[in-house]
C-alpha cells in the first residue's frame, strides 16, 4: 500500500482527504512541513500533500525546495491543495508537481494522487523494496560528478552470509533487513553529509553511496558500527545467542555462518582521474570484494595513485 503523508493545520480538509484516500493508501498526518521531516527521510513516503496555505512562509519553502533538489528525496512527488480561487497555478511558488482546489478533493483528490504516483514510477527508477534510486540513477549521479571536476567518493556496500540468512528465515524477514540496511545508509550519509550527497540501490544486497572524499571514512564506520548493533535481532533468539546458523550454502551443503557482517569498499577520483562512472564503480566493487576477504565487517579504501592496467 502506498504511503501519503498529508501536511496541513485544517482538520475539516484533513478528514475530507482521509475519506477519500483511507481505503487505498496508508495516509500520515501532519500539523507542518517540519513535523514530517523525521518520517520523510527515514521511511521516504511516496507521495507528500501539502495545503498551499503551508507554504507560504519562507522557512518551508526553503525545506521543500531543498527536497525537490535533494537527488533522492527530489523523486517523491507533491501534491499542493490549492483554495478555490486559483486560476492557475504559479508553479515556482508552488514546489510542486501537480494541485487539486479544495472545492474538488472528494471529485479529483483520488485520480490526481494516482497520477502523481503513475507519474512518478514511470519517469524515476527506484527499487520498489527500499524506494532508493536503482543503477541508472547511480551512474547518473556519478558522470554528473565527475565531467563537473568534482572531488567525491563512491563506496559500494555488501551484506555478508546475506543468502544463508535468507534462506534459513525466508524472503519475507531477509526482506526486512535490506529494508533496515537501505534506511540505516541514507540515514547515516544525510547526518554525515546532508547536502550533495546520494544513496542508491544496486539490487539484492548491494547498496551504493556517494559522498565528500573526506566525509567517506566517517561514513563508512557510523554505518558498520549501526549495522553491527542492530543486525542480531533480526535472528531468532537461540542463533542469536549461539552467534550462528545452520543454513546450505551456494553447493547446497549444510554448513555453519555468523551473524551477518557488512563490506564496504571505497573508491575515489582524489588521486586518479577518472573520466567514466563505470571505471570507479569497477575500483569500488574491487575493493568491496578485499574488504569481504576480511573477516567481520569492515571497509578498504582505495589508496592507488596510478589505475591498475
Amino acid at each position: 500500500m502506498n504511503s501519503v503523508v498529508l501536511i496541513t493545520r485544517d482538520l475539516v480538509l484533513r478528514n475530507r482527504l482521509e475519506k477519500v484516500l483511507a481505503d487505498s493508501f496508508r495516509v500520515l498526518f501532519f500539523s507542518n512541513l517540519q513535523s514530517s521531516l523525521d518520517y520523510i527521510y527515514s521511511s521516504m513516503p511516496d507521495l507528500m500533500v501539502i495545503e498551499s496555505n503551508g507554504v507560504n512562509d519562507q522557512r518551508t519553502r526553503s525545506i521543500l525546495g531543498d527536497l525537490k533538489s535533494d537527488p533522492i528525496f527530489g523523486q517523491i512527488p507533491i501534491l499542493t491543495i490549492c483554495d478555490d480561487d486559483l486560476v492557475a497555478p504559479d508553479w515556482d511558488y508552488l514546489v510542486a508537481d501537480d494541485y487539486v482546489r479544495k472545492c474538488s478533493i472528494e471529485t479529483e483528490a483520488r485520480a490526481r494522487v494516482e497520477l502523481c504516483l503513475e507519474r512518478s514510477a514511470r519517469f524515476v527508477e527506484i527499487n520498489p523494496l527500499t524506494r532508493l534510486p536503482g543503477n541508472i540513477s547511480i551512474l547518473k549521479q556519478i558522470q554528473t560528478r565527475l565531467d563537473s571536476g568534482e572531488i567525491f567518493a563512491v563506496a559500494w556496500a555488501d551484506l555478508d552470509d546475506f543468502k544463508p540468512f535468507n534462506d534459513k528465515y525466508g524472503f519475507a524477514r531477509g526482506d526486512e533487513v535490506l529494508k533496515m540496511v537501505g534506511r540505516l545508509v541514507l540515514n547515516t550519509v544525510k547526518e554525515e553529509q546532508p547536502y550533495g550527497s546520494f544513496v542508491g540501490h544496486i539490487g539484492g544486497d548491494d547498496f551504493v553511496f556517494i559522498v565528500e572524499h573526506d566525509a567517506a571514512r566517517a561514513v563508512s564506520e557510523k554505518i558498520i558500527r549501526n549495522f553491527d548493533d542492530i543486525i542480531p535481532i533480526f535472528y531468532d533468539e537461540e542463533d542469536r545467542a549461539k552467534g550462528y546458523i545452520e543454513s546450505a550454502d551456494r553447493s547446497g551443503n549444510r554448513r555453519v555462518f555468523p551473524v551477518m557482517t557488512i563490506s564496504i569498499g571505497v573508491a575515489h577520483n582524489r588521486l586518479i582521474p577518472f573520466s567514466l562512472s563505470v571505471e570507479i564503480t569497477e575500483i569500488a566493487s574491487e575493493m568491496k570484494r578485499y574488504a569481504k576477504q576480511t573477516p567481520g565487517s569492515c571497509y578498504k579504501v582505495d589508496r592507488r595513485k596510478v589505475r591498475r592496467a
